[in-house]
């Protein structure tokens, strides 16, 4: 039979946590009805080398989160495709979360609320703030963890080949569409890593920066240019 679930991490020098990514996603409930696909944007492959779960599907493909994604959806087998960051943690029930938003016929996809893997109060302020956009904007952002329906996600084209914004692309083009984005009230647990390295202050400017010129015209190749 079949998984119901094809989870599809885009990865590039993530070998220090993908062993620890893949484990979790087996303790979740239901996970006998799962399949994990992990696709290395490094041609060299370090990244899918490095696991050790002999079960888990590998890919290299050319670098680009959307591009990734979008390989790892052709070599999916559920019935429900969820893309995942590989620092970031869906919550236990996280399964059976997906299935029952996506059984209402009129929702084809969606994503979880935020939080952000640190105690400092700052971090859930964040968080928050975070999760309050995407419900009032119905335009989550990649580290929350999207699901699609597998046929809908291949009627739409997938995800744009774009050096940046796939995630926000994706979901604006669904919501343009007139279609429903199921935001769920439980949160997928993501590393405070970025910000630690880059500073928060700066890190969060230079993400609403990125989106708000994105918003106003700006092309993706050219925010490329000040995103590493």
């Amino acid at each position: 039979m079949p998984p119901r679930f094809s989870i599809i991490i885009p990865v590039i020098n993530e070998e220090a946590v993908i062993n620890s990514t893949i484990e979790h996603l087996e303790t979740l409930k239901v996970s006998e009805s799962m399949e994990i696909i992990v696709v290395d944007g490094d041609r060299s492959g370090k990244t899918i080398g490095a696991v050790r779960n002999g079960n888990v599907k590998t890919a290299v493909g050319e670098k680009g989160r959307g591009n990734q994604m979008n390989n790892g959806a052709a070599m999916a087998r559920g019935d429900i495709v969820v893309f995942l960051h590989a620092d970031t943690r869906l919550p236990p029930n996280a399964l059976a979360l997906m299935e029952g938003a996506l059984s209402d016929p009129n929702c084809l996809a969606g994503a979880f609320d935020l939080a952000i893997d640190s105690g400092r109060p700052i971090y859930r302020l964040i968080a928050k703030i975070a999760s309050f956009r995407s419900r009032f904007t119905r335009i989550p952002y990649g580290d929350q963890a999207f699901f699609f329906r597998r046929n809908y996600f291949q009627d739409i084209g997938g995800f744009a080949n774009i050096p940046l914004m796939e995630d926000v692309e994706i979901m604006w083009r669904i919501k343009k569409r007139g279609e429903r984005i199921a935001i769920i009230n439980r949160s997928v647990t993501t590393s405070a890593r970025r910000w630690e390295k880059e500073g928060i202050l700066l890190c969060t400017l230079r993400n609403w920066l990125l989106i708000s010129l994105y918003f106003s015209g700006v092309s993706p190749e050219r925010l490329s240019r000040f995103y590493k």
